[in-house]
């Protein structure tokens, strides 16, 4: 029931390149090369996701890495016809963003005959899908008239409420969101409108519209506060369990649906650039468990862990990292290459820094979601590196930051040059020597302005002072004038007059 009239190729550069900052959307079409030195197994990466995620980040990557393009275009087919799969535009999207891709100069990839050499299973599944698709939405629609008819209100929601489920595995995400809202008005208890919110979030998070995310994530709030905590688990919203320990293991309501908001919140600020407000969010406590069932169909928990580590890196000082990342439990530091970004960076090795940022820069770029950011972030990790680095120094030589860095001596002058300009370090580069200097501060000359500073205001306050007191003496002060007194009533008052 999705829509067919929209072009495929189009439909993919809207989803994935319209949100790309200046920065990355300055690097050329499928720039994102795999090689030795920047390493990406796609399987691995894959595994992690299932359903309409996995497709989704199929065919981002690509649309952006024709290396993995040939790998990618299989591993979505061999996904298009699993059972749970009913978006029949996906069909089209794959072989459109392929063909797109091999149109591109400079561009050399297998023909689709060769990689599809036989579309005939899959026009059949097109046909059988849409088929079982409008027989659904027909039963659907019948049971919501019949339903209204009736009014009985528990049956409208949960009407609506499928009807939204039918129309986000179709792939129509406006219907869905239409129907969700619809239901909200037949929400006889706090914990409906719980759950309503919470499938909003999610349809939100997977359309990737983080403008309205901060509404609803006030909405479940309001909610959760209003439902008791005795009793309820995340069961009771269809949060699921997690095995432990040979068991299921139930999920507190309050725990799960606040790492859900909290999820969603930090997703919303990366989205939005504002990485300090990112990390603050994405360092709640979360785990797969809490996160069930959205671990793998809309993030996964690995990838909010590389995105954790990196936002940490590029907003906290050093203690605050230790203290809340690496000495701390939490998902940050657990991501792939992770542990040893973070070693390395507690450890001053600021060389080593880069290099794994650099060695996994494929990995990032091919995320739908910090994709867009990679260059921001890595800057801003730059840059706080060479800041932690000068710190000790009062004067230290170019060469030898380059040493520490990797970098050129011209590299190094820009870069220092640029975090002075923007006052982050508190020095002077003399190009001649190649030398940077920390701002000398004279404590003795600072004493002494303290105190002639100080002299000259209680001299200043003395002669004001002075100033008055001759005023007084020379009867020169212009006083208030009095109010005349008020005029009295009453026996004395008419007695004095007789007299």
């Amino acid at each position: 029931m999705s829509s067919m009239d929209v072009d495929p190729v189009e439909e993919v550069e809207m989803a994935y390149h319209g949100s790309q900052t200046e920065a990355s959307s300055s690097r050329a079409y499928g720039a994102v090369i795999i090689d030795d030195a920047h390493p990406f197994d796609l399987e691995t990466y894959i595994s992690g996701y299932s359903g309409r995620a996995a497709i989704d980040r199929l065919i981002y990557i690509i649309s952006l890495s024709p290396s993995l393009a040939p790998q990618a275009f299989k591993r979505a087919f061999q996904l298009l016809t699993v059972p749970t799969q009913r978006d029949t535009d996906y069909y089209k999207t794959i072989l459109g963003t392929y063909d797109n891709v091999s149109s591109r100069p400079a561009v050399r990839l297998p023909p689709l005959d060769e990689l599809l050499p036989d579309h005939s299973p899959y026009l059949s599944w097109v046909d059988e899908t849409n088929e079982r698709n409008n027989a659904e939405y027909r039963k659907l629609e019948v049971e919501l008239k019949t339903y209204t008819g009736n009014m009985i209100k528990e049956s409208i929601r949960m009407a609506y409420r499928d009807l939204s489920t039918f129309f986000r595995v179709t792939g129509s995400f406006e219907g869905s969101l239409r129907h969700l809202t619809k239901s909200r008005e037949y929400c006889s208890s706090t914990q409906d409108l719980l759950e309503m919110c919470l499938s909003v979030l999610e349809l939100l998070l997977e359309q990737r519209s983080f403008s309205h995310i901060p509404t609803y994530v006030f909405k479940a709030e309001s909610a959760l506060d209003s439902i008791g905590t005795s009793g309820h688990t995340s069961s009771s919203l269809g949060f699921g369990s997690s095995a432990s320990g040979g068991g299921a293991k139930k999920i507190d309501l309050h725990q799960a649906v606040e790492a859900k908001l909290a999820l969603c919140t930090a997703l919303s600020h990366l989205a939005n650039g504002n990485y300090g407000k990112a990390t603050h969010d994405f360092l709640q406590p979360m785990s797969a468990a809490a996160l069930a069932p959205w671990n793998g169909n809309i993030v996964f928990v690995g990838d909010i862990a590389v995105y954790a580590t990196l936002c940490s890196l590029a907003t906290l000082g050093r203690s605050e990292l230790k203290a809340r990342v690496v000495e701390s439990e939490g998902l940050a530091g657990e991501g792939e290459g992770m542990k040893e970004l973070l070693d390395a960076w507690m450890a001053s090795n600021f060389r080593a820094v880069l290099g794994l940022l650099e060695k996994y820069s494929a990995r990032y770029l091919l995320d739908p979601l910090l994709g867009p950011h990679v260059a921001n972030l890595t800057a801003l990790i730059r840059s706080r590196a060479v800041v932690l680095y000068f710190q000790p120094f009062a004067t230290i030589r170019l060469e030898r930051m380059s040493a520490a860095f990797g970098w050129t001596v011209e590299d190094t002058e820009r870069e220092v040059v640029a975090l002075i300009q923007r006052g982050e370090i508190l020095g002077r580069v003399d190009s001649q020597n190649k030398i940077l200097r920390a701002r000398s501060t004279n404590h003795r000359a600072q004493l002494y302005a303290h105190a002639l500073k100080a002299g000259a205001e209680m001299q200043g306050a003395t002669n004001k002072l002075l100033l008055r007191l001759q005023l007084q003496q020379s009867n020169l002060v212009v006083r208030k004038a009095q109010p005349p007194p008020a005029p009295t009533t009453g026996v004395g008052a008419s007695e004095s007059a007789e007299q």
